[in-house]
């Protein structure tokens, strides 16, 4: 099934407006969603909106927005105070600087979107800034969903990709977190040596698309036989050893890694020799050779 745009607007870089459409660039259906039921009769609950001063459901055109200023009270603010604080247009991504794609840090960003040219009119000058913002980051404000975001917009393949990013007052400080503080700011040398051999046996070209949400596939698994009315035995999970020598762990990883390596080079040898019928004509010949001797 082909794509559909969540929001349709203007990139705005400078006085180029590009007419663009946004889609989603996560699927939330590939995650496995649970409803909530009633135990006794399995019928889905429905979630009511209920007033306990009133004792009374209340209906959503009974609803208003209220900011709590004090605990308990609060000051009610309705549609027409809210669009007084609304950007003056909700179908911009209005670009107002540039940056090096690396000074993005990954702790800020919220959401990725793609963006595409909207129409074919659009399609050549969309190439020609994608193009121009090779290793670069664009960083603007779009108003979406009712709220005004910070994003930043990178080349990707042939198309753009969108991020919606926190604000610095969202992000909490890693000087906040007590725990960090016992961290050592002296380390062993010797630790450190040891500690990037064993990292270098795991490095790879950061392909992502090799892993699976092994969780989610195992919860299918356990759906699956559910509706079949077969039972799963849960398997048991054992927790991991505590690492009381760390130069001693360090050692056994890097002894463990090169031997799992040359298993598949002793395995594929193997298959090799049982393939090859020079190699065997060759042992066949030896074999004879020996027992002559004898």
């Amino acid at each position: 099934m082909a794509a559909r745009p969540t929001w349709k607007g203007y990139l705005k870089i400078s006085l180029v407006n590009i007419p663009v459409r946004v889609f989603p660039a996560t699927d939330a259906a590939a995650t496995i969603s649970f409803n909530q039921l009633h135990r006794e009769c399995r019928t889905r609950i429905q979630q009511k909106r209920w007033c306990p001063t009133c004792q009374t459901e209340v209906a959503n055109t009974d609803l208003v927005k209220g900011y709590e200023f004090e605990k308990g009270k609060y000051v009610v603010l309705d549609e027409e105070d809210i669009a007084k604080v609304r950007p003056e247009s909700t179908r911009v991504i209005n670009i107002i600087q540039f940056a090096d794609a690396s000074v993005i840090d990954p702790v800020y960003v919220e959401r990725p979107y793609y963006l595409a040219p909207d129409g074919n009119v659009a399609a050549e000058a969309f190439a020609v800034m994608r193009e121009g913002m090779a290793g670069k980051a664009a960083v603007g404000k779009v108003a979406l969903y009712g709220r005004e975001y910070l994003v930043a917009i990178q080349p990707r393949e042939n198309g753009l990709v969108m991020y919606t990013l926190r604000h610095a007052s969202e992000v909490r400080a890693m000087g906040a977190i007590d725990e960090l503080k016992s961290v050592p700011a002296k380390i062993k040398p010797d630790e450190v040596k040891l500690a990037r051999q064993v990292i270098s046996n795991f490095e790879s070209e950061g392909d992502l698309t090799q892993y699976q949400d092994d969780y989610q596939n195992e919860l299918r698994k356990i759906v699956d036989a559910k509706i079949a009315g077969e039972e799963i035995v849960a398997t048991e999970v054992e927790d991991p050893p505590k690492v009381v020598d760390l130069m001693e762990a360090l050692r056994k990883s890097l002894n463990a890694v090169s031997t799992e390596k040359k298993k598949p080079v002793k395995a594929a040898l193997k298959k090799a020799k049982a393939k090859s019928p020079a190699l065997a004509s060759a042992k066949a010949a030896n074999g004879a050779r020996k027992r002559k001797a004898g």
